[in-house]
């Protein structure tokens, strides 16, 4: 993609091809495919599956020591997803309480207690529409969580 179609906002987001509202967000963790975190459809946001995967790689919930056993914290992991959220949203100019719709797919749901533990410390009844399904495997043997939502953030009014 060249220059030209890439923008960058104030924000940190940077907007992938000419209008087709396709948002890179800098500082979080790369895509591990060609996707964006976020895609904007009018005043819907559309956020990729998103992992506790940080920017440089290492996964928050996810330790090893040094003879490679696991230690893998859904709690931990579930906390750091929807916080890679509310910072891809805020880069999009919004917030966890515009999320509409979440769609939560778990390895394992022997994990869902904890995972619904902390969900519930971000979320309510009032909050958005879930669906929580159960997969055999995600791209990455140390996840346990990946999460995709989608945000209604009205759009901004650009030169009245």
């Amino acid at each position: 993609m060249s220059d030209a179609e890439r923008t960058e906002s104030a924000n940190g987001a940077e907007r992938s091809g000419p209008g087709n509202g396709a948002i890179l967000v800098e500082g979080k963790a790369k895509p591990r495919g060609r996707f964006p975190h976020l895609r904007r459809a009018g005043d819907l946001v559309f956020v990729s599956g998103t992992s506790s995967r940080r920017p440089d790689g290492t996964f928050a919930g996810a330790s090893a020591d040094p003879m490679g056993v696991t230690d893998l914290d859904i709690r931990a992991q579930t906390r750091a997803v929807i916080e890679n959220i509310r910072d891809l949203l805020e880069a999009a100019g919004g917030g966890l309480s515009d999320v509409v719709n979440v769609t939560t797919y778990l390895v394992s749901m022997n994990d869902f207690g904890g995972y619904n533990e902390v969900y519930g410390e971000y979320f309510d009844e009032t909050g958005p529409a879930r669906t929580t399904v159960a997969v055999h495997q995600l791209p990455h043997p140390h996840l346990l969580i990946e999460i995709s939502c989608v945000a209604h953030i009205p759009q901004k009014e650009t030169g009245t």
